[in-house]
This record gives structure tokens, C-alpha cells and sequence, in this order.
């Protein structure tokens, strides 16, 4: 099933979903709700790792307006899990506990190296490059 998913990926460009892929356009924009079925923020970005590719986070954002004073919570990708019935990704917290999870702001380009460990230990998952 991966290998159709992929071979029809690969020789279809402007292929963007399959049963078990999706292109990283798409998730970006996708809405996230919380344990409590309101929904929180939406996925700005995806940060992949160079070397491995895997997915390291999902930066939810929520707050500000057109773009100014958003905040940005980087959450581990196993954090989500895509509900159908929402078309969204669901997490297993509160708004108010992201609120409280470690964030960074637009000018921080450091922010990443120094708190990704910061970042899992919060989720209470280990961390990706693990």
C-alpha cells in the first residue's frame, strides 16, 4: 500500500494526498483542535530534519492579528493525530496548556537548537533525534 502511495506520488506531481500521505502544503493551514473538540490554532509549518527527514514539529500558531503578535508553539508531529470528521488534527491538550508550553517569537532563529529538548520534555514524549 506505501509503495502505491508513493509510486503514485512520484508519477503524478500535482498529486497532493493519498489514503496514508500529504503533500506538506496541505497540512499547512490545517486547523487543530483541542482534547476538548474547540478548536486552538492552526498548522503554520512543518520543521523536518535535514539529514533524517523525519517530522519534528508542527508549529501551531494562534493569536495576533493578520500575522502580528501570533504566537508560535512548536508541537512534536506524534503530539497529532488527523480526525476525518474534524478535517483537522486533534491534540490531546487544552488551548490553555499550549498556552503555557514553550514558544518563540519570528526574530528568534536560535530558538530550536537551544529549546527542542525543552520542547519534548513538555509533551512528555522523547525527543525525535532519539
Amino acid at each position: 500500500m506505501l509503495n502505491e502511495n508513493v509510486n503514485a506520488m512520484n508519477n503524478d506531481p500535482n498529486v497532493k494526498e493519498t489514503p496514508s500521505l500529504i503533500a506538506s502544503d496541505r497540512v499547512e493551514g490545517t486547523k487543530v483542535y483541542g482534547v476538548d473538540g474547540k478548536h486552538i490554532g492552526s498548522v503554520e509549518r512543518l520543521i523536518i530534519g535535514k539529514r533524517d527527514g523525519r517530522v519534528a514539529y508542527a508549529v501551531l500558531s494562534f493569536g495576533g492579528f493578520m500575522g502580528i503578535g501570533t504566537d508560535h508553539y512548536p508541537l512534536p508531529w506524534e503530539k497529532l493525530s488527523y480526525d476525518t470528521q474534524l478535517d483537522g488534527y486533534r491534540i490531546d491538550l487544552t488551548k490553555d496548556q499550549i498556552e503555557n508550553a514553550p514558544s518563540y517569537s519570528d526574530d528568534d532563529d536560535s530558538w530550536y537548537h537551544d529549546n527542542g529538548r525543552r520542547v519534548y520534555d513538555y509533551y512528555g514524549i522523547p525527543p525525535y533525534w532519539m
